[in-house]
């Protein structure tokens, strides 16, 4: 690789990767791809054997195009200009990255001790660059960033019973460690519940990140849930439609008298105050429960029982 003084400081020389390829800076991948494959095809040393100079040609061709291909290789490119090379130069090797440094901003520069070069280079941005090899209000070391841990997600699924009285779930953490988590009353289907600093854990100090569950409420065989509100279907037998009276209605939170009035029809819907489900927010408020009667027709009469029946009917056609 060639070198030349520069300054009186041995730098390596800069390679303009897009005047090689022939593109413009602000080219596209398809277009850098379309150029790389007719300049190699030009250039290539079987189709130019014995020439020094297209072999030359062919290796800054491939050169340019490893890096200008790759998305994050180019965007460090495109921030270090004509420090790119003692860049490259300075990877890997010892004391290269100091050497780098008084390079790049003179033999007065910082000390370096430490930079996640990975990680800023991963944000894309040289003043983030300038900042760690010069600190920010007087520090003169370089240390990596706190960075705050990444927030996890995972499914929990509970009984209708389970999201009306609260509960309770140990969970398992990637890293073996178990919490457990404490649901609070009135959950629905879609709702997610934070746990705060239960995330994976912070980097270079940082704080660790949030779980959050996401609740799924599994279909109740009585009990349909809409909002804060419950819904269920109550049979009612024919003799207390007609005739009026009390049933017991199942609720999730115990058994209550419902008084059914004579004469009440199959579809009619009674509301139950404060028997739905608890508020998300104020689990001390819920939602009513509706009832919606069904009537049960008798289907196995004794003689007496269709000889009744038979007179009422006769009795209706009079009236």
């Amino acid at each position: 690789m060639k070198v030349k003084q520069v300054g009186g400081t041995g730098r390596m020389e800069y390679k303009d990767y897009y005047r090689i390829l022939g593109v413009e800076r602000n080219a596209s991948q398809e277009e850098i791809k379309r150029a790389y494959r007719r300049l190699a095809r030009q250039f290539h040393p079987d189709v130019n054997p014995g020439d020094k100079g297209a072999e030359e040609r062919f290796k800054e061709i491939n050169e340019a195009y490893e890096v200008l291909s790759d998305p994050q290789k180019r965007r460090q490119y495109d921030q270090l200009g004509s420090s790119w090379s003692q860049w490259q130069q300075a990877r890997g090797a010892p004391g290269g990255f100091e050497d780098f440094a008084r390079q790049w901003f003179g033999q007065t520069g910082p000390q370096v001790q430490y930079v996640d070069l990975d990680e800023l280079f991963g944000q894309g941005s040289l003043s983030d660059l300038l900042n760690a090899l010069f600190g920010l209000g007087g520090t003169r070391t370089a240390r990596r960033r706190p960075r705050r841990g990444k927030d996890l997600e995972a499914p929990v699924e509970l009984s209708l019973e389970e999201a009306f009285h609260g509960t309770t779930r140990r969970m398992e953490r990637a890293d073996g460690r178990v919490v457990t988590v404490k649901i609070p009353p009135g959950a629905r289907s879609g709702s997610r519940i934070r746990l705060a600093g239960q995330g994976e854990p912070g980097r270079a100090g940082g704080s660790p990140g949030d779980l959050y569950l996401t609740v799924t409420v599994r279909p109740h065989p009585v009990f349909r849930q809409e909002g804060d509100d419950l819904w269920r279907d109550l049979d009612v037998d024919l003799y207390t439609a007609v005739l009026g009276g009390e049933v017991p209605v199942e609720t999730l939170n115990g058994t209550v008298k419902l008084k059914i009035p004579a004469g009440t029809g199959g579809g009619k819907t009674f509301r139950l105050r404060g028997e739905g489900m608890p508020n998300p927010k104020n689990p001390n408020r819920r939602g009513d429960l509706y009832a919606v009667i069904r009537i049960q027709v008798p289907t196995r009469l004794s003689d007496r029982e269709r000889a009744l029946f038979e007179e009422l009917a006769r009795m209706r056609e009079r009236h």
